[in-house]
């Protein structure tokens, strides 16, 4: 999307000799020109215009002296410091530079017709008045001779695999009709044609290409040979091509022209001699005929040399001189040079200088030369606040393309609207003014200024078939005339808008080494021409002339390097020199072709870029490797050979800081590098924007956003609270969220409520929340400007996270819950520890309370988004905290686990009673603080009133047990003085021998008088487990029975056992008690049963005396005689009825050495 912008022009008519210039030659170490006519060589340097040497060509009858020799070829030979030149008449010269001698080296009899040497001056070929070619070494000997004509096709001749007819095989966009399409008769070339041979040589010097014309058909045909003289390749019969003939430098096309029934072609052949792509010329076929093409040394413009078929009025006939570019495969017409009709200014010789791709060499018929030195650039609009649309203007032809990339990105060759005028443009401009950036001025070929720009009237945002206007065209206002400086093409340049009726331009001044600034205003008469207001010489050749929109300053730099200042805006306008702050003056170097104004540490510094890549601050080189740059808001951007875009502040470094700062790779997060694809430049970039719109070598457009200008412009949205471009920029750009907090806290915390209400979308405040970190972005990632100030973190002790997550649930629920219910929960669960439990609770109210506003989120709809935000499992337990079984449920289908897993544990919790059921709940989720509340429930509601219930049951327990202890106690006592007395009584009625006596002692029922009789008949065959069982049937507590006092016994030590056995129950209870704080009953507890145990403890020698306890053992050791054992041993051997209705139950064991009782309670 550049432009070939004309940086100066060289105009020298001092030389002067007889004739006209015939062919002209550029020496390359030098830089004089060669200049052959019909009577002399002369080699002349225009930029002194001295004569350096001259030789006639008459004087040794190389030329006849009437005039009417031609030169066909002339050559600089850098190597023989000579210039060798080819006559018609047959003479091959050579002209020594040094001496100025002339030599003739070889003549042919049929005379030449043309001359062309290789690029590497090795070999020199020679096409003669017989058609032939011949080929010979710099040192003019021959190599080959051959006709130029051949009827075989050459080496490369195709080769036919017999897959098919012509018919049959495929023919593009001309559809099946071309397979019964004749070939039509190739048409005789036009009456014009010189009828001369053209040779031409690929850049390599391999191969080199004759268009001729065929003596069978009349027309023109080309052919390609070898370096050995070998026919490589003949053309297809083409109809209509013409003379002018040139292979592309970089080898890939060779280019010619052809007349067309309808058109006129620029046509190229590839070096099969088929063609391969073609543009068409702005004329229609009979308009204009090609003299001559020109490729420029590095192949990146075409000069098509022209002249009118038609004479005019006066009988002469117009000349231009246009120069093409290509890309995105499409050519571009960006200059065109009218010379007029006056045959005495007409290009008689053009060509291209070898070692200046850009620099054009033109000689006239009355012997002036013009040299042309044009740079590439880049026409943008100047502006630097959001009202810009970062125009750019692309000139072709008579149209200016223009794209206005800050509402969208055309890729070229379309554009965003076109600008028709009706004459080829050479300039164009956009109005420095701000405010008014999108204003654009053109200046054509015919002289004249058209002024564009937008339309105040309403315009339509849709059109009629719906789709919207994303960019309105500009349209024209006025057209300006130049009054004068029409005398040549382009006789002003480096044209600028300062004010709206105010333009500056450079002409050539009143010496060649010197230029004139002319500030132009429309003329009061005539407001429709544009007179020279005032005109200001600068001694010196002005090559580039820059405006800075924000201080207004206008820089100019000369061809040397030197720059200047023009002060523009007083009455009479001046040139002053360039100085720094000191007051020192500065200059660059070498000249630039590149420049702009720019404010470096608050000093005002012009940039330039050489055409070696070398990046100058004034005299002070800042990198060596750029290939572009441009400056917009107080940024520096560049793309470097490396492949790499750097973006500098340029108000937070100093002139040595730029040097620093790029010559250093960057770190890992360095904002200022970026990687770019190979041979990026930059095209613009949109003010207060991200986008830097960069152009790459094949001619397609990228969009990068910067990061440096990212994060430069996020600053100014977040500085100025406008929270929803920053965001959207942000989630688009891939930009961390977390700098909306981390830029400035304290002032996003009190505009939290702005935040939410710009943003207004659930989904991006849920984003947010989501990639909340505690990592400081401003500290790592994006780190913050040398020059700004630091916003610290709120030192409130709690986590960033947490910080964020309540200030926007509080601002949420306070401006509407029901709207933002989502985001809610999400600055529940995003938090340093979830708040998982708090989040289903809320699920939980929606359940129980669904609300009723429209657009409110359900419960599924709730839950549904929690599992998004959560592992299924972990919610699942989590859910569980609510105690909702029905949600539990809820959670549980969602999950993967079997419902054979979870529905026999919720059936279980279900079945407990409440507060026990949270309390197992607490316990499985290991929530033991809310365990610990539960529990303590469980206590207040059931563990207390079971603790009185516990002692009460003790207690009553207890009383019952001694009450019926002491009176079971007493009717013994009652029982055995009873039996004892009844057995004395029997003692006195018997006799103290009574053998039966011992049986009443046993209380039989016979001496008792009993109803009873027991027979022991069965029970004697029993076993001794069954027996005790019949034993125990036989004791009966009721008064009067025959074995009451044993039935007391045995009640009595069941009794003193059971009680017994309630030590460790009565100290858990008592523990318990203490616990809880019951004092006074355990106390009053511990009492009873300990009076209890003592009272039973002390009646069981009475219950169970030593003497019962003796008689039933055999009476032996030390204490015992012969008559007592003998009367113990008689009693064991008495009959087993009486031995056993006599047993006597063992006193019970208590256990004294269990501890029990509670020292605190005694």
């Amino acid at each position: 999307m550049r432009n070939l912008k004309l940086l100066k022009s060289l105009r020298r008519s001092e030389l002067q000799g007889p004739g006209s210039p015939q062919c002209f030659y550029v020496r390359a170490d030098t830089g004089s020109l060669l200049i052959a006519s019909q009577y002399s060589i002369t080699e002349y340097d225009p930029r002194t215009g001295q004569v350096v040497s001259e030789a006639s060509l008459t004087a040794d009858s190389f030329l006849p002296e009437d005039g009417s020799g031609v030169v066909v070829g002339l050559q600089d030979l850098a190597e023989l410091e000579s210039a060798c030149l080819a006559t018609a008449s047959g003479d091959v010269v050579l002209f020594n530079l040094n001496t100025c001698q002339l030599e003739c080296v070889g003549s042919v009899d049929s005379g030449l017709t043309s001359m062309s040497w290789s690029p590497d001056e090795e070999l020199v070929i020679l096409t003669t008045g017989q058609e032939t070619i011949i080929m010979m070494t710099k040192d003019f000997e021959p190599i080959t001779e051959v006709g130029i004509h051949q009827d075989d096709f050459g080496e490369g001749k195709f080769i036919t695999v017999g897959w098919g007819k012509k018919e049959t095989q495929f023919h593009g966009s001309e559809g099946k009709q071309a397979a019964q399409k004749k070939i039509q008769e190739v048409q005789p070339t036009v009456a014009w044609d010189d009828r001369r041979p053209r040779v031409t040589w690929r850049g390599d010097g391999q191969l080199f290409a004759v268009s001729a014309i065929c003596p069978q058909t009349g027309a023109r045909k080309v052919r390609v040979w070898n370096r050995e003289g070998v026919l490589q390749a003949t053309s297809e019969p083409i109809n209509g091509l013409e003379q002018a003939l040139c292979w592309k430098p970089s080898g890939s096309l060779i280019a010619s022209t052809q007349r067309h029934p309808n058109k006129h072609s620029v046509v190229f052949m590839e070096k099969n001699g088929l063609l391969h792509g073609d543009f068409t010329l702005p004329f229609s076929k009979d308009q204009a005929k090609v003299k001559e093409l020109l490729w420029n040394s590095d192949s990146t413009v075409l000069a098509v040399w022209l002249e009118d078929m038609a004479a005019g009025e006066d009988g002469q006939v117009n000349s231009h001189i246009q120069l093409w570019t290509v890309g995105n495969y499409h050519w571009y017409l960006k200059q065109s040079l009218d010379f007029g009709r006056d045959p005495q200014k007409a290009p008689v010789c053009v060509c291209w200088d070898p070692e200046r791709p850009l620099q054009l060499h033109v000689v006239s018929r009355s012997w002036t030369s013009i040299t042309y030195d044009w740079g590439w650039m880049t026409e943008r609009s100047p502006g630097l606040d959001a009202t810009d649309n970062a125009n750019v203007a692309v000139i072709d032809g008579e149209k200016i393309l223009v794209t206005s990339f800050r509402q969208c990105v055309v890729p070229p060759p379309m554009s965003s609207f076109e600008l028709q005028l009706t004459s080829p443009v050479n300039q164009v401009t956009f109005l420095c003014r701000p405010q008014g950036t999108n204003q654009v001025a053109a200046f054509t070929a015919n002289g004249q200024i058209s002024i564009y720009s937008q339309d105040s009237g309403e315009r339509a945002d849709k059109t009629a078939d719906g789709f919207r206007t994303m960019s309105h065209p500009l349209v024209l206002q006025k057209t300006f005339r130049l009054a004068a400086l029409l005398d040549d093409p382009l006789a002003l340049r480096q044209l600028l808008w300062l004010e709206d009726e105010l333009f500056v331009g450079v002409s050539s001044g009143l010496l060649p080494t010197s230029s004139t600034l002319q500030m132009l205003r429309p003329v009061q008469d005539a407001t429709d021409t544009l007179g020279v207001r005032a005109a200001v010489e600068v001694d010196g050749v002005v090559v580039s002339v820059v405006h800075c929109s924000q201080t207004g300053t206008v820089a100019l730099q000369l061809e040397d390097g030197q720059i200047r200042k023009l002060v523009w805006d007083c009455p009479e306008p001046s040139v002053e020199d360039w100085r720094d702050s000191s007051g020192c003056r500065i200059n660059f170097p070498v000249p630039c072709i590149q420049t702009a104004l720019c404010s470096i540490s608050g000093e005002e510094c012009l940039l330039g870029l050489t055409d070696r890549s070398h990046l100058y601050a004034g005299d002070t080189e800042l990198a060596s490797n750029v290939c572009s740059f441009a400056v917009c808001n107080d940024f520096l951007l560049i793309t470097t050979h490396s492949h790499t875009c750097r973006c500098l502040h340029l108000g937070t470094l100093t002139v040595k800081g730029l040097q620093a700062a790029l010559a250093s790779d960057g770190s890992q997060n360095d904002e200022t590098l970026r990687r770019v694809e190979r041979g990026s430049r930059i095209v613009t970039v949109v003010p207060q924007d991200t986008r830097v719109i960069l152009q790459m070598p094949r001619g397609n457009l990228e969009t990068v956003h910067h990061r440096a200008l990212v994060l430069a412009q996020l600053r100014t949205w977040l500085d100025s609270l406008r929270f929803r471009d920053a965001f959207e920029c942000m989630r688009r750009l891939r930009i961390n969220l977390n700098l909306i907090y981390d830029h400035s806290p304290k002032v996003f915390l009190e505009k939290i409520q702005t935040f939410i209400t710009q943003l207004n979308s659930i989904n991006q405040i849920n984003l947010f929340l989501t990639e909340l970190k505690e990592e400081d972005t401003t500290s790592s990632m994006y780190p913050r400007p040398e020059s700004s100030s630091i916003q610290h973190q709120p030192s409130s002790g709690q986590k960033k996270v947490d910080v964020v997550c309540d200030a926007l649930r509080n601002a949420m629920e306070s401006m509407d819950p029901n709207k933002f219910c989502l985001s809610i929960l999400t600055a529940h669960v995003k938090k340093t520890v979830p708040e998982l439990e708090i989040a289903l609770q809320k699920v939980h109210e929606l359940r129980e309370n669904p609300p009723e506003a429209p657009g409110a989120v359900s419960a599924e709809e709730a839950l549904k988004y929690l599992l998004f935000l959560v592992n299924v499992n972990d919610l699942y337990e989590h859910s569980l905290g609510t105690y909702d079984f029905d949600l539990v449920l809820m959670v549980a289908e969602k999950s993967q686990k079997d419902p054979k897993e979870y529905l026999p544990f919720l059936n279980m919790l279900k079945s407990l009673e409440p507060n026990y059921q949270r309390y197992t709940i607490d316990k499985h989720l290991k929530r033991y603080k809310i365990y610990m509340h539960n529990r303590q429930d469980i206590t207040e509601t059931n563990l207390k009133p079971a603790l009185i219930e516990a002692v009460n049951t003790q207690t009553v327990f207890l009383e019952a047990q001694v009450a019926t202890f002491t009176r079971h106690r007493t009717r013994l006592a009652v029982v055995r003085e009873q039996k004892e007395k009844a057995k004395l009584d029997m003692l006195d009625e018997d006799g103290p021998d009574c053998p039966d006596a011992e049986l009443y002692s046993e209380a039989s029922s016979v001496m008792t008088g009993s109803k009873y009789s027991q027979s022991n008949s069965r029970i004697s065959s029993r076993s001794s487990k069954n027996r005790r069982k019949a034993e125990r049937k036989k004791l009966s507590l009721k008064e009067g029975s025959p074995m009451e006092d044993r039935a007391l016994m045995y009640a009595l030590g069941e009794m003193i056992t059971s009680v017994d056995k309630m030590r460790e129950e009565v100290h858990n209870l008592l523990k318990a008690l203490v616990l809880f704080q019951f004092d006074k009953q355990a106390a009053k507890l511990q009492l009873s049963y300990e009076e209890a145990l003592q009272m039973m403890e002390a009646a069981v020698p009475e219950v169970w005396p030593e003497s019962l306890q003796n008689s039933q053992a055999l009476l032996t050791g030390p204490n015992s005689t012969a008559n007592s054992i003998m009367a113990s041993y008689q009693q064991q051997q008495r009959p087993a009825a009486s031995q056993q209705d006599a047993e006597v139950p063992t006193p019970p064991k208590m256990r004294n050495g269990i501890k029990w009782k509670l020292t605190v309670l005694k």
